[in-house]
């Protein structure tokens, strides 16, 4: 019988590391006040998110009923938001599936901090803060979505023909069944980012409306969203909104992902109408972002894998 591997996949160095980060995090946020939360791994709902599926379990007691495995915290820091909580902040657990590779695991840690009375300008200024504090790196640059891509490609996001794009994309494999945000999304992993963020962090600014589900519309432009991206070293490391309050739109917005899901022939799931009761309610006007803490470790210890930051990842569980 073959012996299993049974050892941690990190260093024991690595796993303290972890630890210290998690206090640097924990003592950054109580300086400023912001409360540590804990919400629920499972739920009755999901964002309906279409480059995101959901792992979920089955309650077999009183009321049982299929439950979903937290792709984030969100919506559940959200309702906490209307309650009146205030600022918030939590580190935890998020899962989904079909997520394998150098810098995935199915079941991963986020960090993510909710601002009342910030704009997306005053959250990115937070997560700079942040990101020099447990970095130590320079303060970081901004550039709109637009211009990224006008800049590195030469295409407009927005107006450049679907036929274009899909010409552009032909190199990565069959592109006729694509529309114009998977294929933005094709050349942005493909050919941007391993251009991004390499002297310092990079913020992107401004996603189109269409790749921004629980983000507010630009008030003088509502093609993009108050959306927001960093990367360093050419990981994706955050992402952030100025979030919708309003409830009747993000329904709207929740039933045109269902209808894209549908499209695509993927599962659909019932939505979470608990967290759009407290929209109705009234959720205050806030920012919030999540950022990978995994990744985040990666680059403070240089690790190449993220097998090497995490005790147990999926293929040893």
């Amino acid at each position: 019988m073959t012996e299993l591997f049974w050892q941690p996949t990190a260093s024991l160095n690595r796993l303290q590391l972890r630890a210290q980060l998690y206090n640097q995090i924990r003592h950054f946020f109580a300086t400023r006040q912001v409360m540590e939360v804990e919400t629920p791994i499972l739920a009755a709902g999901c964002v309906p998110e279409p480059m995101i599926e959901p792992l979920y379990t089955h309650y077999h007691g009183p009321g049982a009923k299929r439950l979903f495995l937290q792709t984030s915290p969100e919506l559940a820091m959200k309702r906490l938001l209307a309650a009146g909580s205030g600022p918030i902040y939590q580190i935890t657990k998020v899962f989904r599936d079909n997520e394998m590779g150098r810098w995935h695991n199915p079941e991963f840690t986020l960090l993510e901090w909710y601002r009342p009375g910030f704009n997306q300008d005053d959250l990115i200024q937070e997560v700079d803060e942040l990101l020099q504090t447990l970095l130590h790196c320079a303060p970081a640059e901004q550039l709109s979505y637009c211009t990224l891509f006008e800049q590195q490609v030469g295409l407009h996001p927005l107006h450049t023909p679907l036929s274009t794009l899909h010409e552009y994309v032909k190199p990565w494999g069959s592109v006729s069944h694509l529309d114009r945000d998977s294929c933005l999304q094709l050349i942005l992993t493909q050919q941007i980012e391993p251009q991004l963020g390499h002297h310092r962090p990079l913020v992107i600014v401004d996603f189109p409306a269409s790749q921004a589900a629980l983000a507010r519309k630009k008030p003088t432009d509502p093609t993009w969203a108050e959306r927001f991206e960093v990367y360093v070293q050419a990981i994706e490391l955050a992402n952030g909104f100025h979030e919708l309050t309003d409830p009747s739109e993000q329904r709207q917005r929740f039933e045109q992902d269902l209808l894209k899901r549908t499209e695509l022939n993927q599962p659909t799931y019932p939505l979470d109408e608990r967290f759009l009761a407290a929209l109705a309610a009234g959720l205050p006007d806030c920012a919030g972002v999540a950022l990978g803490l995994d990744r985040l470790l990666m680059l403070i210890t240089k690790a190449s894998h993220i097998q090497e930051v995490i005790a147990f990842p999926i293929n040893y569980v």
